[in-house]
């Protein structure tokens, strides 16, 4: 169960990197792309943000019960 976590929480940590570059990318691009796609893909990286730390959490808790 811990090693599959393990792995959600790399997965987690890629799409929130990758949100953010994309997000970032659409800042920079500005014009009828940024203002239809930045707001969404911050609030996005916010959410994948609170998974990844909710996976944080609960891998600390896993591994510091066994």
């Amino acid at each position: 169960m811990s090693q599959i976590l393990d792995y959600a929480l790399i997965l987690a940590l890629v799409v929130v990197f990758a949100t953010l570059c994309f997000g970032i990318y659409s800042l920079f691009r500005g014009g009828d792309f940024s203002r239809s796609w930045s707001n969404k893909l911050m609030r996005a990286r916010v959410v994948f943000q609170f998974v990844a730390i909710v996976l944080i959490v609960v891998l600390f808790w896993l591994k510091g019960t066994h």
